[in-house]
């Protein structure tokens, strides 16, 4: 076997690998794809004599590749941030079947995807390494361009950005969490009673412009009206999540990773209270959005 079968083979028994790299890093498996791709041509042509450490290797290389395609992807958002924050990014490659993007979003987190979407080109790349990949930060440093203790502070900065705080004691966040879980179980499974069951009889559900159709009231009262608006929106719950928005329980709806909608919602003795659509990109901006701890 030639140096460069044996370097193929090496690589591609990498893939899987590397590609879990890139997708948690830019949130696209098209992009993932071409990105562990382009890793290769730069690997097919490097002197690898002397390395002992062939997949490390490889993933500083994928890291750089990922690191390149966020700060580009940056720079564009910042020319067009309405264009970029209205429009789905184009990530599936072509050929490619979109249940699998949907498949390992859902293993990967839509909440987490979304959030790791608001962390700057050189946090995102840290936190991934590090938290994900247990990378050690001399190696991360190398990557992206600071001394291994600026890295460290990325990541640290970068993970209080994902974790964020909540409001109120453990328990309260707790008992939040799993009744919006069971909303969207109830919502997911088209049922109405259990909908009812978690929702306070006389909740208010307020909405923005771009979240609701001119046919829609922007404001709606009462239990059995928002369930059955709810039940309406049946077929996107499987793209939607507990997340927390400004320390307290909500929901966003991601398809593939990919921020669409945040509702904000009061809760209070195991009911929501108050629910509030947020689809306008300039509002979504402004959130302050966290997964929930494990």
């Amino acid at each position: 076997m030639s140096d460069a079968d044996w370097l193929a083979k090496r690589f591609e028994a990498s893939r899987g690998h590397l590609r879990a790299v890139a997708y948690r890093m830019l949130g696209s498996l098209g992009e993932a794809e071409d990105a562990v791709q382009e890793s290769w041509l730069r690997v097919s042509r490097a002197d690898t004599s002397g390395l002992e450490n062939l997949e490390g290797w490889f993933t500083t290389v994928v890291a750089r590749v990922c690191l390149n395609v966020l700060r580009s992807r940056r720079s564009r958002r910042e020319e067009s941030l309405e264009a970029e924050g209205t429009k789905p990014r184009a990530s599936l490659a072509k050929g490619m079947d979109p249940e699998d993007e949907a498949v390992l979003a859902e293993s990967v987190g839509l909440a987490l995807l979304v959030v790791l979407e608001r962390l700057t080109p050189a946090e995102r790349v840290a936190f991934v390494l590090h938290d994900v990949f247990d990378l050690a930060f001399e190696d991360i440093a190398a990557i992206v361009g600071r001394s291994p203790a600026a890295a460290r502070q990325l990541a640290s900065r970068a993970r209080r950005r994902v974790r964020g705080t909540s409001r109120g004691s453990g328990a309260a966040l707790s008992e939040q969490r799993q009744t919006v879980e069971a909303f969207l179980a109830a919502l997911r499974a088209g049922d109405m009673n259990g909908l009812l069951a978690v929702l306070d009889p006389d909740i208010v559900r307020r909405a923005d412009s771009v979240a609701v159709t001119l046919e829609e009231a922007r404001e709606l009262h009462g239990a059995r009206a928002v369930a059955e608006e709810a039940l309406k929106y049946r077929d996107i719950a499987r793209f939607a999540r507990p997340i927390q928005v400004n320390g307290s329980a909500g929901i966003v709806v991601a398809p593939e990773g990919q921020l669409r909608t945040v509702i904000s919602c009061t809760v209070e003795g195991g009911k929501i209270k108050k629910m509030e659509v947020i689809a306008d990109p300039e509002h979504l901006r402004k959130l302050n959005l966290t997964v929930f701890p494990d």
